[in-house]
């Protein structure tokens, strides 16, 4: 079997990870092998031109230290935001500096070659569909959920991030669940509590629109939700070990279940995946996979949810790991 080695590049907004990853076999059976792997500092703070400089010298560097040249080295990126399909131009990037930049091109004029690029949702759901949590499922769909600082997602088909027409595909967490509220939804917990009451009003996502899942699912909407319920601030590890004994805390995650299931739901009914991959800090709660999982079955369009909902295997190898196979 053919060997394929490449270069992924993690650029994050505190650092850049760069990766060297040696691949042998297809489908089920592809292994990998980290060769070397090295972070830097982004350098934001220098501007736009340190973190292109900072970038560039860690690719040379790594490229050096595994006897290979950069502009023969297959070589894919992988950061938050995403690259306008018309000019190429960076965007919603929290490295501020970079947006409405040329970040791609510059890099790979710089290195004498392509570079392929992603946004870190769709590298992480690449990296657990081929070699992580969903590499059984591989051959199918895999779709990657991020349950983080925001909330989103990335799509996989056949071992191939699936962008899209307008490069949205996975945009997950800017579809709208909330707000609502019905006493008719309501059911009863297992141990007695109603639950599904609905989901409260938390006014307008950074993105312009409300109702956004990412206002409900990711780490910091639990914790504000918490905050306005009760002045006081707390961890989401905090507010999930106090549910049992703290009402407020028991209904932000409350809100957190229904929203995650209505979202997951959502996206069963409408792309029916071969399996869902949960990574992100948030997605570290056990009991998503156990009452998250059933508040999904409350609302998918099936007599019975069939779709596997698992945790990530690769943890924050994952978006330069996913790096790296975009080149391959």
């Amino acid at each position: 079997m053919a060997e394929v080695v490449s270069l992924g590049v993690d650029l994050g907004g505190t650092k850049i990870e760069a990766a060297v990853l040696r691949r042998i076999g297809e489908g089920t059976e592809e292994r990998a092998e980290v060769l070397l792997r090295r972070r830097v500092p982004t350098g934001a703070e220098g501007g736009y031109e340190a973190v292109l400089d900072a970038t560039l010298a860690l690719i040379r560097s790594v490229a050096a230290d595994v006897g290979r040249r950069p502009e023969r080295l297959p070589t894919g990126l992988g950061m938050p935001g995403s690259v306008t399909r018309r000019e190429g131009l960076v965007k919603n990037s929290n490295t501020v500096c970079l947006n409405g930049k040329p970040f791609r091109q510059d890099l790979g004029k710089a290195l004498g070659r392509r570079i392929e690029f992603e946004n870190d949702a769709n590298c992480f759901a690449l990296a657990e569909a081929r070699l992580g949590a969903g590499r059984a499922y591989r051959d199918g769909i895999v779709f990657g959920v991020i349950l983080g600082t925001g909330v989103g997602g990335g799509i996989v088909v056949n071992g191939r991030v699936w962008p899209g027409l307008q490069g949205l595909g996975g945009e997950w967490g800017h579809h709208a669940v909330g707000p609502w509220r019905s006493e008719n939804h309501a059911a009863e917990a297992t141990d007695g509590r109603e639950v599904g009451l609905g989901l409260s009003e938390r006014g307008r996502c950074y993105c312009g629109k409300t109702g956004c899942l990412e206002l409900y699912a990711s780490g910091p909407a639990v914790e504000r939700d918490y905050y306005r319920r009760t002045g006081r601030r707390a961890r989401l590890p905090e507010i999930a070990a106090r549910r049992a004994s703290d009402p407020d805390a028991a209904a932000a995650i409350e809100e957190l279940l229904e929203a995650l299931g209505r979202g997951l739901a959502n996206l069963i009914d409408i792309l029916d995946p071969s399996a869902i991959v949960l990574g992100g800090g948030v997605s570290n709660l056990d009991f998503l996979y156990t009452e998250g999982v059933e508040r999904v079955r409350r609302f998918v369009f099936n007599d019975e949810l069939l779709t596997p909902i698992v945790r990530h295997e690769l943890g924050d190898s994952a978006g330069v790991l996913g790096a790296a196979l975009l080149a391959g």
